[in-house]
């Protein structure tokens, strides 16, 4: 298979990345119970060796560390990533909307041209890079109209500084407002065969917009690995301990969902998680897949995904076991 066979546009920026990125939430330690630089660094570096150039990351995740790591494990690699990341929970000013403490110091949702200017500043540092390819406004800010935030980017993109203008967990009424500037590029959401809900909402208005759409936790935070089982305990600050929906009951449900798939990856050869990732990719108005991994092992079992074709009756009978099965996961 070609290297570009399975690299996509984001947006109209020019810019072409890999279908499949990789997600370091996880990797910045915060709400996934702590974090291994080491193995962290190494799952990055396996990630872009194994054919992975979209590498999405955010200052939150950490406060910084993930970001840190990233730049880390790219030094001497950055033009074989197309680096991603985010502004608008910050921590150095009070200004925009209280949206969680954290380490007892409170983190705000904000996107005045002040503190996105200041953002980008410091990920261009921790990240040790010059440019970053895509940059998202990582949650909206209720206290700043978006068209203002949007003519900073604009600012920044005509810079050079940065290469092409996301947003991230917006409503309609968010998603309208950045379309009508004119320089939205893709939008970040959260989707994954347990989280379907934009299929409704948003993927209609950027498909009819050209905008790409980049899915976060699209193996459900590591619940549609198959590897998450009964008797499987999270531990520390991670948020899946208390989180229903890792409940016993989704994952039976999730389990069973394994099992219908079971053929399919067996006929690729493939595990079941590389399926769900492959299922994810051809879903329409979905442009990239972002999954996490916190070791080698996981970065190049996400990456060997992309190597999957699967049919058109293959894709529909996932589809089909995936409605029988998670139609009633709890959220």
């Amino acid at each position: 298979m070609s290297p570009d066979a399975n690299k996509r546009e984001i947006g109209a920026s020019g810019i072409k990345a890999s279908a499949i990125g990789l997600g370091t939430w996880a990797i910045g330690g915060w709400m996934w119970g702590g974090t291994e630089e080491s193995e962290s660094i190494a799952a990055i570096q396996a990630s872009i060796d194994a054919g992975i150039t979209l590498i999405d990351t955010a200052p939150a995740y950490g406060q910084g560390l993930a970001e840190e790591l990233v730049g880390r494990a790219i030094k001497g690699r950055r033009d074989k990533v197309v680096l991603a990341t985010k502004c608008g929970l910050v921590w150095h000013t009070t200004k925009g909307h209280h949206f969680f403490d954290y380490d007892g110091k409170p983190v705000h949702r904000y996107l005045g041209r002040d503190a996105i200017f200041y953002e980008v500043e410091q990920s261009l540092r921790r990240l040790g890079t010059d440019h970053i390819d895509h940059y998202i406004t990582h949650w909206q800010d209720p206290t700043t109209p978006i068209a203002e935030t949007m003519d900073a980017l604009v600012e920044l993109k005509q810079q050079g500084k940065i290469g092409s203008i996301g947003a991230s967990n917006v409503s309609e009424a968010d998603l309208k407002a950045y379309i009508a500037t004119g320089a939205l590029d893709a939008i970040q959401e959260e989707y994954s065969m347990a989280r379907r809900g934009i299929e409704s909402t948003l993927l209609p208005l950027c498909r009819e917009n050209g905008v790409s759409v980049l899915s976060y936790s699209s193996l459900s935070r590591g619940l549609l690995t198959g590897k998450v089982g009964a008797d499987r305990e999270f531990s520390g600050d991670d948020q899946r301990r208390t989180d229903p929906h890792f409940s016993l009951d989704n994952r039976e449900k999730v389990a069973r969902l394994m099992a219908d798939i079971a053929p399919i990856a067996e006929a690729h050869s493939a595990t079941p998680s590389q399926v769900v990732i492959a299922w994810t990719i051809r879903q329409p108005g979905i442009t990239f897949a972002l999954c996490g991994a916190r070791n080698v092992s996981q970065a190049r079992e996400n990456a060997r995904a992309a190597e999957i074709e699967l049919s058109p009756d293959e894709i529909s009978t996932i589809s089909e076991a995936v409605a029988r099965q998670l139609v009633q996961l709890a959220a």
